[in-house]
């Protein structure tokens, strides 16, 4: 029964055939495994034009138990298909990044991840759009000096919250990911690094994408704002605070409810090289919506994770307690429509998430990267009230439920380190 799931559930994007969504991975076939940085010759160091280029994606199966209606799926993927690119100028005074992501063509239906949301999916990990960032930095002083300022412009993460899960230990994203970040948004940020501290300020689009190949809306920028506060310490060590007004972000034309975030974060993280990290993260969040002055809803999350690698094999987990709005589904129970038609909710439902995982890097094949991985999640959902009309138990057959995914990271080039980070923010430009 199981073959016959994962057989019927592989998307056509990753049939035979079907050459477009393998182009993140023809890409990284082409590439050399260190990143690609070139200075012209004879040109001093300031004057140096370095660039680099990288890709990933990731063949994946998961089961969930069960998915909905008590019923067991299985299905195969090619998630998190990416091209990255990296351009410096003038010894790093002008930069420009950018990230192609192509989960409109593998991962249209959405990818098996229970409890998560957003952008029309439900117990579904929404495809990210086509440009899923092209973002151009100005430092007038040069980086490192005493004091790092720098413009930013284009498309990308405004500076709340914390980091883009896919640039994080697991491949199953967090229920919270729409309460911990803002992304994919037309964004004008500021910043400003003095010593142990780092200030960050953002103007952007309020509206979400509503689908892979959507832009955001021009004439809607400048309605939404965030502002970020970073202290580091030591090496390594962060402690941030973040706080955005997102204006009707869940309907493109404005008019429902606004959202009020915070967030709360302290972040460790070593690295010995490729074979030994130590990484740690305690998050946070909160969005409350508003319908004018008056607040209609809360969804508070809190989360903790963490991952040791030693001589190329990490173990990892995650805590995670995160409260979701329940809509109206549609035929396809893992969807729901967009725009949201009104401003009631059937319910909220807390759901509590014990994420385990384990890689290992094997020998480069063909000059990429590999590192096959297994996860396994044990989540419990349930109505926050009792008048709820959603009860979790009804719709999914229990309250329990189970994911095991398995796959293999493929990478080749130069990665960026922490998506979302831009000019002054950016604690370290790649990882390989």
């Amino acid at each position: 029964m199981a073959a016959k799931h994962l057989l019927r559930n592989v998307p056509a994007g990753i049939r035979p055939g079907r050459t477009p969504a393998l182009c993140a991975l023809a890409l990284a076939c082409a590439l050399p495994a260190g990143a690609q940085e070139h200075a012209h010759p004879g040109e001093p160091a300031q004057a140096a034009v370095r660039w680099s280029l990288g890709a990933q994606a990731i063949p994946l199966v998961t089961r969930a138990d069960p998915a909905v209606d008590g019923e067991a799926l299985v299905e195969a993927y090619l998630t998190q298909p990416n091209v990255m690119g990296h351009l410096s100028l003038w010894g790093g005074r002008a930069e420009a990044m950018a990230t192609l992501n192509l989960e409109g063509l593998t991962l249209r239906r959405g990818e098996l991840n229970a409890g998560i949301w957003g952008e029309g999916y439900v117990d579904r990990r929404h495809p990210h759009t086509y440009l899923h960032e092209a973002v151009v930095v100005l430092r007038p002083l040069g980086p490192g000096r005493a004091v790092d300022v720098s413009l930013a412009a284009g498309k990308g993460f405004a500076p709340f919250g914390t980091d883009d899960p896919m640039s994080r230990p697991f491949v199953k994203f967090p229920a919270n990911h729409h309460l911990s970040q803002v992304l994919e948004r037309t964004v004008a940020i500021a910043a400003v690094r003095g010593g142990p501290l780092l200030l960050e300020g953002a103007l952007f689009n309020g509206d979400e994408p509503q689908g892979p190949d959507d832009l955001p809306g021009l004439d809607r920028f400048g309605d939404s704002w965030s502002v970020r506060g970073t202290l580091l310490p030591v090496p390594g060590l962060e402690a941030s605070a973040s706080h955005a007004r997102l204006e009707s972000p869940e309907h493109p034309l404005g008019g429902v409810l606004d959202q009020r975030k915070w967030s709360a974060a302290l972040r460790w993280e070593r690295r010995g090289g490729p074979e030994a990290r130590e990484y740690a993260l305690v998050e946070w969040a909160r969005t409350d919506e508003y319908d004018g002055p008056r607040r209609a809803f809360r969804f508070p999350t809190a989360l903790a994770e963490g991952a040791l690698r030693r001589r190329g094999v990490e173990v990892a987990a995650r805590l995670e307690r995160t409260d979701r709005p329940e809509g109206e589904r549609l035929l396809d129970p893992f969807r729901a429509p967009v725009p949201h038609h009104d401003l009631a909710i059937l319910g909220v439902t807390r759901w509590t998430t014990l994420t385990l995982g384990a890689s290992a890097g094997v020998p480069p094949l063909a000059g990429l990267r590999l590192r096959p991985f297994a996860e396994a999640q044990m989540l419990h959902a349930r109505e926050r009230e009792s008048t709820s009309l959603f009860r979790p138990r009804e719709f999914y057959g229990s309250e329990r439920t189970w994911s095991l995914s398995a796959g293999v990271r493929v990478e080749a080039g130069s990665l960026h380190a922490r998506m979302g980070r831009y000019g002054a923010a950016r604690a370290e430009p790649h990882h390989h």
